[in-house]
């Protein structure tokens, strides 16, 4: 078998002892790392607006199926601060800053923070903050590509999750919805 494209070990050695200041940076790297950054700080600020939301939510649910409800949202929280900090981690592995600046945050945000009237008003707006997550994370992972590997499935594993969140939310408001036809049906 023909092994030939693989680098030379010693050649591997030198490169990677030459600019060791920029840590996993390598001559390997081929992303515009300028972007990437870019990107993840948005990315950054989106998954904290989302934790705030959902913090709001979490504390703000009532009514009948507040209890269920209140802990998906403490829940999605949660994932969504790990997020946070796996992207601030990988800005800060690309010798980037995390903008953890709470001025602008709206604005680097791809979501919105929308506090919701109701339960259901929450979990429809919570909804679309994730629908709009996937569409942000499905475009970074096509613009990434193959340039920036770690990234790529750094941002695949978050993806996933906000699908699943997004799965979460559309059976808790066709949930929410038949409950309520019940109610009605019954009166």
């Amino acid at each position: 078998m023909d092994k030939s494209f693989l680098t030379d070990i010693k050649e591997l050695r030198r490169r990677a002892r030459s600019h060791i200041e920029q840590g996993a940076i390598t001559a390997a790297y081929r992303g515009d790392r300028e972007t990437v950054l870019r990107l993840l700080n948005e990315a950054l600020a989106t998954e904290l607006v989302c934790v705030l939301r959902y913090k709001r939510h979490y504390y703000m649910a009532s009514g009948i199926h507040a209890q269920a409800v209140a802990a998906e949202f403490l829940e999605h929280a949660s994932e969504e601060q790990t997020h946070a900090d796996l992207i601030a981690e990988r800005i800060n592995q690309l010798g980037g800053e995390p903008d953890l600046n709470p001025e602008g945050l709206l604005t680097r945000s791809h979501s919105e923070y929308v506090e919701g009237d109701d339960l259901v008003d929450m979990i429809k707006e919570d909804l679309v903050a994730e629908r709009i997550a996937i569409d942000s994370y499905s475009e970074m992972i096509r613009y990434i590509a193959d340039d920036d590997p770690t990234t790529r499935r750094m941002l695949e594993g978050i993806l996933a999750t906000e699908e699943e969140h997004a799965e979460d939310l559309r059976i808790l408001i066709d949930a929410l919805g038949k409950d309520e036809r019940s109610r009605e049906e019954r009166r």
